[in-house]
């Protein structure tokens, strides 16, 4: 399974690009598509949202379930992947390309309580067992 060691992930299954002007890219993993199966639906939040950390603020929708997306961070939407609510699809064909959402972080702090790769892997392993 590929988890890639520059992003930064959650408990939740979502991953996180930090980019250069300091803004977070955010999208689910690839255990999580592959868990949920076909995407048939994405609702995104709206761009000017203020999110809290862990805040639920977009949904995802397989043939098998919905599932929801939360804010890995506290912040402001700035931007949102509108080629995914049209095309689901793109999050099964690669779901590290096909991000959801962009936060311009409140405190850039809570990236340090993020997961890495290593700590993700290690989370990847204890649930398969």
């Amino acid at each position: 399974m590929s988890v890639p060691a520059e992003l930064k992930y959650t408990e939740s299954h979502e991953w996180v690009r930090l980019e250069a002007d300091g803004s977070v890219t955010v999208g689910i993993t690839q255990h999580a598509q592959e868990l949920l199966g076909d995407m048939v639906f994405v609702q995104l939040p709206d761009v000017g949202r203020a999110l809290a950390q862990r805040e639920d603020c977009a949904v995802v929708e397989s043939v098998k379930a919905a599932s929801d997306i939360y804010a890995p961070l506290g912040g402001e939407v700035i931007a949102v992947n509108s080629e995914v609510e049209t095309s689901p699809e793109k999050i099964n064909e690669d779901c590290y390309a096909a991000w959801l959402f962009k936060l311009k972080p409140a405190n850039a702090g809570e990236v340090d309580g993020l997961l890495d790769a290593g700590g993700y892997q290690k989370l990847l392993d204890s649930e398969a067992h």
